[in-house]
């Protein structure tokens, strides 16, 4: 009995077959043979219905036999058909004429691994590998619209990873509804699951040693997640959900999906799959597409739950590629998860997991790993945010510690810089000034004991108290002495800061230099021969004792020479044999005789990196003025 429709319907149908086995034959493995063979299947249905359209109709419709003999009779009959079909031999489906399961015995349940309730509701093609797909649909309907068996040679996803089966298509007629179609699942020498005993169950899939082994994978897998999560030294958001996405698709799935949530909408983060060429173009395909509001990564993220697609039917649950195609045929997937990237609180996104045939289908014990990756994955991405979020203010209130740009003044040369310990990432104590007084410039350097917002509040206090005593005392020293008793007065928690203060004055061909030192080492006298002398750093730092006194230093500098700066980062570097930068400070400042105030301070700077092997126990400041020519 053919299959009965509307020319509507049955040209919708055919349409959406024919695109089926145009993107089927796009996927890696397609059988040529198979899809050509489903072409002219659906050719010669095409053929029929024009024929059918041109040819007049009529004819009374059927006659109904009248059921007759003893309910009871009947409800036996049903009972031993029922019987047959479960316990048949071979596995078998019963489906609609759509290609839904409507019932599947219990070899057929054995053949996929599954209750034979699974399958029911859910695509026949659904346990069929992708490229496979459309020419066993084209069969189906095939053999609904002829009523004449038909035959798909395909591969099946079974329970034991793909195996190729040949599938027999027949209608079974009924005196009234759409007839079904009863398919048989034949497997060349290949025993049934009933018939194959118990041998080996203990490492078949389901058996206990195969959980046990899959358990041990699991317990594996979210350490080595933790382990790198944990050692997350960049924390950049970015970089940690690359180092996972790589890490799960080498271990748990064939592809891995990373989406984020940027500006309230759901952004492509990441994809990566095989470790190959044609792999890596899929990956790059896959990261420039954004999921679609209908897509299971943005649905999961919308409803925050998660989603188990152990047999992936429908192509378009990941959306469509650069080109249009369906990504989930593109990337070859069959089974798929997707779980919300979710904190407790906040949902940040999703991780989408995706398997072809010959890695298996996932299942419950799956989903529950990938529940605790992604929670795992949100925790680390809060963690990124909120310790980049600090790092900004923490930069932001640095900023606004130093000067934003060093004055230019005829016949003095100023260079200056800060580079942030390595082994810290809170506010640094380190500060430094540039300004006039009077007919004078001063020059002001500073380290606070200890870091963060408090050793913050501390340089702010001494640097502003500075600029502003600096008019009101017309020596170095008595600057210095009154900043000590605004210190003193401020209660910083025993917080100390070491400062050394310059008042630079032209007197013609010379620069005469005032100095007053609160226990801050140096500053270093380069000449413009090449002898250097470095300054001790007398007195007591700031904010101790009521009764200290600076240190004070007079002396001239010439033209071409230099003054330069500089904090205890500079002369406590060390390297790995545990050597101090200070032993080597002079001979460093010697070799940049001669050298422009900017020049002399990148040198240093990258001796003191080079020979610290980019591990700065403590921040580094510098700055340097050098003597020109009077204007």
């Amino acid at each position: 009995m053919p299959q009965d429709g509307s020319p509507k319907e049955s040209l919708a149908g055919l349409a959406s077959r024919r695109d089926a086995l145009r993107q089927a034959a796009e996927i890696t493995g397609a059988d040529p043979g198979a899809l050509l063979d489903a072409a002219l299947t659906e050719l010669d249905g095409a053929i029929e219905a024009l024929d059918g359209a041109l040819a007049s109709s009529g004819g009374a419709p059927p006659d109904e036999a009248a059921a007759e003999g003893a309910p009871e009779a009947a409800r036996a009959e049903r009972r031993l058909l029922h019987a047959a079909f479960q316990q048949s031999p071979v596995p078998l489906f019963l489906l609609e004429q759509d290609g839904t399961i409507r019932r599947a015995n219990n070899e057929s349940a054995a053949l996929l691994g599954s209750p034979s309730g699974y399958a029911t509701g859910k695509a026949l093609t659904a346990f069929v590998d992708l490229p496979y797909r459309a020419a066993v649909q084209t069969q189906l309907a095939a053999a609904a619209r002829t009523g004449k068996p038909r035959q798909a040679d395909c591969r099946m996803l079974t329970a034991a990873g793909p195996a190729d089966v040949a599938l027999l298509a027949a209608m079974i007629e009924m005196s009234a509804g759409d007839p079904p179609l009863l398919v048989v699942a034949a497997m060349p020498g290949a025993p049934s699951a009933s018939r194959s005993g118990k041998k080996g169950a203990a490492t078949a899939p389901g058996g206990p040693g195969h959980s046990i082994r899959s358990m041990a994978q699991r317990m594996d897998m979210i350490t080595a997640v933790t382990r790198l999560l944990l050692d997350n030294s960049t924390f950049s958001e970015a970089v940690t959900l690359q180092r996972c996405a790589r890490l799960l698709a080498g271990e748990f799935a064939d592809w891995v999906i990373i989406d984020v949530e940027r500006g309230g909408q759901l952004r492509r983060q990441f994809a990566t799959g095989p470790r190959n060429a044609s792999a890596e173009q899929l990956a790059r395909a896959a990261r420039g597409v954004d999921p679609g509001p209908e897509s299971v990564p943005a649905q999961v993220h919308a409803s925050g739950k998660s989603v188990l697609l152990a047999h992936a039917a429908d192509p378009g649950l990941l959306g469509a590629g650069p080109d249009g195609a369906p990504l989930l045929m593109m990337l070859g997937a069959t089974s798929l998860i997707s779980v919300p990237v979710w904190d407790g609180t906040t949902g940040y996104g999703t991780l989408t997991l995706a398997r072809g045939a010959a890695a298996g289908r996932f299942g419950i014990a799956d989903l529950g790993l990938a529940e605790e990756l992604g929670q795992h994955l949100a925790i680390a991405i809060r963690v990124d945010r909120v310790f980049r979020q600090r790092s900004e203010v923490a930069e932001a209130l640095q900023a606004s510690l130093l000067p934003a740009r060093l004055p230019a003044v005829p016949g003095l040369d100023f260079a200056a810089a800060y580079v942030g310990a390595t082994q810290w990432h809170e506010i640094s104590g380190d500060f430094y000034d540039v300004f006039a007084a009077g007919d004078e410039w001063v020059v002001a350097i500073g380290d606070v004991c200890g870091k963060g917002q408090d050793a913050a509040a501390v340089t702010a206090a001494a640097r502003h108290a500075i600029r502003a005593l600096v008019h009101a005392h017309p020596a170095p020293a008595d600057v210095l002495t009154a900043a000590n008793e605004v210190l003193l007065a401020g209660d910083y928690d025993d917080r100390f800061v070491t400062v050394k203060l310059a008042f630079l004055r032209r007197r013609e061909h010379v620069l005469q230099v005032r100095l007053a030192s609160s226990g801050h080492p140096g500053p270093a006298v380069v000449r413009a021969d090449g002898r250097v002398e470095i300054l001790d750093g007398e007195g007591l730092p700031l904010g101790l004792f009521a009764d200290a006194k600076p240190g004070c230093a007079d002396l001239e500098i010439g033209e071409g020479d230099l003054l330069f700066f500089y904090t205890d980062g500079v002369t406590e570097a060390r390297n790995a044999d545990s050597e101090v930068f200070e032993d080597r400070l002079a001979d460093a400042l010697a070799a940049t005789a001669g050298r422009s105030a900017a020049e002399t301070v990148r040198a240093v700077q990258e001796l003191v990196t080079t020979f610290s092997q980019g591990e700065l126990r403590d921040d580094v400041t510098i700055l340097a003025v050098k003597a020109g020519a009077a204007p």
